[in-house]
């Protein structure tokens, strides 16, 4: 049995996410930080080109996106669910919503200058603009559209309403209840929000809110132990990938297994990774590739959310 092993780094937003859902699992996982903007060739070595973060590692298996990444933590453990039974729908597509809509909102406010230097205060500044720099980069060419500081200061007080009334309306702590991958998509994204003292008002601001965020939160990261980059890639390099899952799914476009193909995301990081297509599934895609480092690996992406075209 491998170790769960998450490449992150502290200030991620999604990287949070993944950690807090790590936490409510309440598993044990080796912590590999990765570097915040490019060049990341330790990650590149097993991703293959992939460069959001976090990425999930488990032997010579790699996980790429936090929607991919929770269903594995729930094949991983099933109790306490991620997926309640009966929610399963409503969680994910949430979840979906929040990881793509309320993060560019979060984005948005985060970014703009007093909130970024507030946040980053005491980095030197060509630090500060080679991180602008890389994320300029990381946003474009993909589906994504940011919305402008004015729109988002506009629009926020309306999210933050909504979710008020959720809240005091729905029995239980939680946004549906009982704890699912609904709230962690959500809270990453308010975490995000009070990084910068500038902005932490958004949220505070709303008390069943920032209660509710406070509970999530208080899930914590589980049980981790650092684990450096190079350890990482020689597990890698050292395993034999898992087996392949088995779905009766067919193709809607007529990819097949043992395709070259390459797979990338649209909405933004949407550097491609090829190789070999071992699996298209209803909810994932698998691609085999030779590293000279990490050997051979099977990347993982989920379906929803990324291109797939031949080469």
């Amino acid at each position: 049995m491998h170790e769960l092993i998450l490449h992150h780094y502290p200030a991620s937003p999604f990287a949070e996410k993944a950690r807090l859902m790590l936490g409510f699992k309440q598993l044990s996982w080796r912590s590999v930080f990765i570097p915040r903007v490019m060049p990341k060739p330790d990650l590149m070595a097993l991703t293959g080109g992939y460069r959001k973060t976090p990425v999930l590692q488990i032997g010579a298996d790699i996980y790429c996106d936090t929607a991919l990444i929770a269903r594995r933590l729930e094949a991983e453990k099933s109790v306490p669910s991620l997926f309640p039974e009966g929610q399963e729908f409503t969680v994910a597509a949430f979840s979906q919503w929040a990881d793509s809509v309320v993060f560019q909102y979060a984005v948005a406010l985060i970014f703009q200058p007093e909130s970024l230097a507030a946040r980053m205060a005491g980095a030197p500044a060509e630090m500060i603009q080679a991180f602008l720099d890389d994320r300029s980069r990381l946003f474009s060419g993909g589906t994504t559209t940011r919305p402008s500081a004015e729109v988002a200061q506009n629009d926020w007080p309306v999210l933050m309403a909504r979710l008020e009334l959720q809240l005091a309306r729905e029995e239980g702590d939680f946004l549906f209840g009982e704890p699912s991958v609904a709230d962690f998509s959500l809270a990453h994204c308010l975490w995000f929000v009070k990084s910068s003292p500038l902005t932490a008002p958004l949220v505070d601001d709303h008390p069943l809110v920032a209660a509710w965020l406070d509970r999530v939160l208080g899930f914590g990261h589980g049980s981790a132990s650092k684990l450096s980059p190079e350890e990482a890639i020689e597990i890698a390099r050292a395993a034999t990938p898992a087996e392949l899952p088995v779905d009766d799914f067919v193709d809607p476009n007529g990819f097949r297994a043992g395709q070259r193909v390459a797979i990338a995301a649209t909405d933004y990081g949407v550097d491609p990774v090829e190789g070999e297509l071992l699996f298209a599934g209803r909810e994932e895609l698998i691609l085999r590739r030779e590293d000279e480092r990490a050997g051979v690996v099977h990347v993982h992406f989920p379906r929803l959310g990324f291109s797939i075209r031949a080469v």
